[in-house]
């Protein structure tokens, strides 16, 4: 499962990308990035500093059925403050994701779709 990494004022996030099979969607994740487990040297991953955590924020955007909008859910049980930047790049990280599906749809064969 990819995801990227943005720190904002002194706090990082990530989103993370990942199929949702129950939803029939890719699901686009927004969350407060915790800092990664401490590693060796040898360790090709050593490099990452940052993990993503819980997710706050979630986009399922419908891979097979372009009739199916796109939807947001927000998991938060407290308040949350997400800085407009950091909602900014989530939105184009859903958006991207949207345009790819659609585009992968329409390059389907129409006998391949149901």
């Amino acid at each position: 499962m990819p995801w990227e990494l943005r720190e904002h004022a002194g706090r990082h996030y990530a989103v993370l990308f990942h199929y949702a099979l129950p939803d029939d969607a890719w699901a686009v994740e927004l969350s407060e990035a915790v800092p990664a487990p401490a590693t060796g040297a040898e360790d090709p991953n050593a490099a990452v500093t940052h993990l993503p955590g819980a997710a706050f924020l979630v986009a399922l955007v419908p891979e097979e059925d372009p009739n199916r909008q796109p939807t947001v859910r927000v998991y938060s049980p407290d308040e949350r403050v997400v800085p407009y930047e950091i909602m900014r790049w989530f939105m184009e990280q859903v958006a991207d994701q949207v345009e790819r599906c659609r585009i992968a749809f329409e390059q389907e064969a129409p006998e391949a779709v149901e």
